[in-house]
């Protein structure tokens, strides 16, 4: 069985001993970390920004910006490796990010970008595991 296919048929318990409380909150959940505190926001390090839950790639360092938005920015995403779905959680309508493979909450997608699309992923340190290039 691949590891897509295994990620997919995880059961709630399975995912709460995979991940820590606040990791289930965020990916699980769809919860968010408050603003300005997580680890990755200051990150300026080359590297590649994965899922903290299944470890699939989601967005290369050189796509990161300061948004001055509380949380890890990015301007794209790599390719197929996220998916939308419209959230009108909290009385507002956005655009949901989560990862393509497991389908973890990462966070949203706003169209008050940078070029060279135009688009700000807001996404939560919390849903992210940094590997930095050798």
């Amino acid at each position: 069985m691949s590891e897509e296919r295994s990620l997919s048929d995880l059961s709630d318990d399975e995912w709460r001993d995979r991940l820590s409380e606040e990791e289930y909150n965020i990916l699980r959940e769809r919860g968010t970390e408050p603003k300005f505190s997580g680890d990755l926001l200051e990150n300026t390090e080359d590297g590649t920004y994965a899922c903290a839950g299944c470890g699939a790639p989601l967005f290369a360092s050189d796509t990161k910006f300061d948004s001055k938005s509380g949380w890890p920015s990015f301007y794209d995403a790599i390719e197929d490796a996220v998916v939308f779905e419209t959230d009108t959680r909290h009385g507002m309508t956005r655009t949901e990010v989560s990862c393509a493979r497991c389908d973890g909450h990462l966070g949203h997608v706003f169209e008050d970008g940078p070029d060279p699309t135009g688009e700000r992923y807001c996404i939560n340190s919390v849903a992210l595991a940094f590997d930095p290039e050798d």
